[in-house]
């Protein structure tokens, strides 16, 4: 059985062991595969694995032997998973192996903005606080969490564990969420999208893209957020409208943006939030622990060996 990564370098750059695939098969590992090297890296796989490598209908009808496609990440729409189904080829992800880091980074994001440690850790090596007449400084606003509101849209596996830490600090927690009032308990209170915009002091994006979903921070909604409202985007990057959101930085609508995606990744040296003020942006990182990776591999390894065992299981397209 030949298995081969189109693009093992996000996942596992050198850290981790590939040694639990390579048990099951003649295992060849690409760092990446570009639009070109495609055939020549996949022709002849029986399965297929991928990051961030598009495996579209025509690269599907042209790899004869390709029996299973698994996807290094939850979101699956990389691979055109019908293209694949008419083939009788399994399309598997890895659901929920990022949820805690994920959910760790909405509030690594969240305090960067409200204490700005990085701020003053770097003055401070600069010499700043040595020369300072008295015993502090600052010179940025700081906030404390506690009694602030958070709204969460999207209440699925990251969306809860950003509640329960928003609890902790003991903030109040707003979601919009398809679930009922029972399933959120007495802490957490069921919101509309609009009372959710113009009663949250911060408001965390951890919902799917869906059309539905797609710029659901506009203009509009912008417009509805209370002054010094901070938002935090660790789903996907077309859950907003970047030029909007950089417009609203600009003229102070919005005080803080703190996101780890945007729309086209790597960024465009001129995307406009790069240069917009107060926006915080990381590359991509909030899956990347080596906690989190390595229960990918983990998840990923056992996908392989139910499909070897003829049970395939997170199967996107059944």
């Amino acid at each position: 059985m030949k298995i081969t990564v189109l693009d093992g370098y996000g996942l596992n750059p050198g850290d981790l062991s590939w040694e639990p695939i390579a048990q099951l098969g003649e295992l060849t590992v690409f760092p990446r595969t570009s639009a070109e090297e495609f055939y020549a890296h996949a022709e002849g796989a029986d399965i297929l694995l991928t990051n961030k490598t598009l495996i579209t209908a025509e690269h599907i009808d042209r790899l004869p032997d390709l029996k299973y496609i698994g996807i290094l990440a939850t979101g699956y729409n990389v691979v055109d998973i019908e293209a694949a189904r008419k083939h009788g080829i399994p399309v598997c992800n890895i659901p929920a192996y990022s949820t805690r880091s994920v959910a760790q980074m909405v509030f690594a994001l969240l305090l960067a903005i409200t204490n700005r440690v990085e701020h003053y850790a770097e003055e401070n090596r600069k010499g700043r606080w040595s020369r300072n007449p008295d015993f502090c400084y600052w010179d940025t606003p700081l906030m404390e969490l506690s009694g602030k509101k958070m709204g969460i849209v999207g209440l699925g596996h990251t969306g809860m564990a950003t509640a329960r830490i928003a609890l902790a600090f003991g903030m109040e927690v707003y979601a919009c969420t398809s679930k009922s009032p029972l399933q959120l308990g007495t802490d957490i209170r069921k919101s509309k999208m609009e009372e959710l915009f113009s009663a949250c002091d911060v408001i965390s994006l951890n919902c799917p893209l869906t059309p539905e979903t797609h710029h659901l921070v506009n203009p509009h909604t912008l417009a509805l957020m209370k002054p010094g409202a901070i938002l935090i985007n660790t789903g996907r990057a077309p859950l907003v409208d970047e030029g909007a959101l950089a417009e609203a930085l600009r003229n102070n609508t919005l005080a803080a943006y703190g996101a780890d995606v945007t729309s086209t990744e790597p960024p465009s040296a001129d995307h406009p939030l790069l240069s917009a003020p107060n926006a915080y942006l990381t590359p991509h990182i909030a899956w990347a622990t080596r906690e989190a990776r390595l229960r990918l591999m983990d998840i990923c390894e056992r996908n392989i060996r139910a499909f070897l065992e003829g049970k395939p299981q997170n199967v996107v397209n059944p």
